[in-house]
């Protein structure tokens, strides 16, 4: 069911991010993959913040990485916000529960809000935003739109501690054959996302946080994607109760998914 709305509460995720190598490029793909709309902030310096809107609402943003981040080996990425009702202390909750803060607090645009970049204790990176003028996404859990984040850890145990004591999520273990898969749940129980242990069969990857964004025909969108230069990394399957999601690389690297919800 979409979700229009004017506030976030603490613990939801509310702002997909894109890093990239190539600005222009990253428009082309996803403005042709969900028909978003596009719209260039200038930030000075010639560099541009790019803002998608999805049925006139903003969704989602990209920008082009700094070259000290790519001299520091960082790669095209979506990157995760996590709404908060109060970013300094969240970052002070950051760096006692073990993580790091690697930028901020800091004012955005002057009154858009206040963030920090941070990365927990396995090396998964995330925003935190306190939002005063700029909420987030306007829409979300709609064709196009953000529906889920799912961290891929390490060490589950230690990222259930350290997520609760800096968002305050509370999880629920559910079976899914042969793994467990653990849900992130916001005060009330509403879920706010999912987290999987990393595993020897998944290879090199890295602890990180993954967007996942609604589609009405999955198929269809994996076509799109192909023909627009994306690659898929996971093909599509079914989820029994969910749906059915893949993953995929954009043309720069960075990596998302896409869900199909069950009916």
């Amino acid at each position: 069911m979409a979700t229009i709305t004017t506030k976030h509460a603490q613990g939801t995720f509310m702002w997909p991010e894109l890093g990239t190598t190539d600005l222009a490029a990253g428009r082309a793909f996803y403005t042709g993959l969900f028909g978003w709309d596009a719209q260039e902030v200038p930030m000075g310096e010639g560099q541009s913040y790019l803002i998608f809107r999805h049925g006139g609402k903003d969704c989602a943003a990209a920008y082009t990485l700094m070259r000290e981040q790519t001299d520091m080996g960082v790669p095209p990425h979506w990157g995760a916000y996590v709404a908060v009702d109060d970013c300094d202390a969240a970052a002070e909750r950051v760096k006692r529960a073990g993580g790091q803060v690697l930028m901020g607090p800091m004012d955005v645009m002057g009154s858009l809000g206040r963030m920090a970049a941070c990365m927990d204790p396995q090396g998964a990176a995330f925003c935190v935003w306190q939002a005063k003028d700029h909420i987030g996404a306007g829409v979300l859990n709609e064709a196009g739109a953000l529906c889920w984040t799912e961290l891929m850890t390490s060490d589950a145990a230690a990222a259930r501690a350290f997520y609760g004591a800096v968002v305050g999520w509370t999880t629920q273990d559910v079976p899914m054959e042969p793994m467990v898969y653990t849900l992130w749940q916001r005060a009330g129980g509403e879920n706010a996302g999912g987290m999987m242990q990393l595993t020897p069969e998944m290879g090199h990857v890295p602890p990180n946080w993954l967007s996942y964004f609604q589609s009405a025909d999955i198929d269809a969108s994996l076509g799109k994607a192909a023909a627009l230069g994306g690659t898929v990394v996971v093909p599509a399957q079914t989820v029994p109760g969910v749906g059915r999601f893949a993953v995929l690389h954009d043309p720069q690297g960075a990596h998302f998914a896409l869900l199909q919800p069950g009916a």
